[in-house]
């Protein structure tokens, strides 16, 4: 392992205890007393993958109904198709890949799901210096849409990126709006928020630098959101809403997403790649809104695409 390669694990690791800890403040803060669970693994020799991870998740707590924040560090032979759609020359080269990804589902519909992802991964066939390249970003999935919650999470997310370039926050925030969309369905996930892939090139420190960036802002961008909606009142309605639009959330992970692909593809540890997954999520048939509600508010207010700030 290199040292850019230890130093960056250093940071995921330190990244992922500062969320959970915030996270475990909330739910004592709410009267919770289902703590995180923390299951650390091990890929073996002769696996798909070698390497290691740590899970760290709640279930049923006060805040969240469930609350994945997950840690990865993993080898393989064969870089997946998923990872060289832009980069077909390392198509089946060994490969390193690492990063922290999290996806929280409230109980109160009132506050937004979220997800976050940062990532490195370098990869290179024998003989070769290998590539490295980053990825990542956060974006904002709301049950019901509050203008001031996305103004927020979205300037957290320019700031974060202002100092890497004026044109990072449109490019990536652009970005996220194409990525996180249903095709299927043709219609947008959430409010977005920023994405990037496939990144490398400001140089390798400030890179690295752009990507913890990110990672730093997500607690700014989020926490804040939490503190404002967390004790409004809900009831059958909302919670009705809630699956409905998490089912939503499951149809884009399992069918669009190049990160659960990647897991999947890569031979990753399943139980890890999937605690993205809502705990209840409902499907309706042809299921509209009645004109005029809150609920079609969301898709008529902010799921099309805007410039928040």
């Amino acid at each position: 392992m290199t040292d850019t390669a230890g130093d960056m694990r250093a940071y995921l690791l330190g990244l992922q205890q500062r969320i959970v800890s915030a996270l475990e403040a909330i739910e004592t803060a709410a009267g919770g007393s289902v703590a995180f669970v923390t299951d650390p693994w091990t890929k073996a020799a002769g696996e798909p993958l070698q390497g290691d991870g740590v899970t760290r998740i709640v279930e049923g707590g006060a805040v969240f109904e469930r609350a994945g924040c997950g840690f990865s560090h993993v080898r393989g032979e064969r870089l997946p198709p998923s990872a060289t759609e832009h980069r077909p020359q390392l198509a089946g080269a060994p490969f390193e890949a690492m990063g922290v990804s999290l996806v929280f589902h409230p109980r109160n519909p009132y506050v937004p799901t979220v997800h976050m992802n940062v990532r490195m991964i370098s990869a290179g066939h024998p003989g070769q210096e290998p590539t490295r390249w980053f990825g990542g970003g956060m974006d904002l999935t709301p049950v019901y849409g509050f203008e001031d919650d996305a103004v927020h999470f979205h300037t957290v997310c320019r700031h974060a990126l202002d100092p890497f370039g004026e044109d990072k926050y449109p490019r990536f925030k652009e970005w996220c709006d194409r990525y996180f969309f249903l095709k299927h369905r043709q219609e947008a996930r959430g409010i977005g928020g920023i994405f990037f892939d496939d990144f490398a090139e400001l140089g390798p420190e400030r890179d690295r630098a752009m990507l913890e960036a990110v990672g730093d802002a997500f607690l700014a961008a989020y926490l804040p959101i939490v503190a404002r909606r967390q004790h409004l009142p809900w009831g059958e309605r909302e919670t009705d809403f809630q699956r409905y639009r998490r089912g939503r959330y499951v149809e884009f992970n399992l069918v669009w997403d190049r990160g659960t692909h990647f897991g999947l593809q890569s031979g990753g540890r399943t139980e890890s790649i999937l605690l993205s997954m809502p705990p209840l999520a409902a499907w309706r048939y042809q299921f509209r809104p009645e004109p005029g509600s809150s609920e079609a508010a969301l898709a008529e207010r902010f799921l099309a695409p805007r410039d928040w700030i």
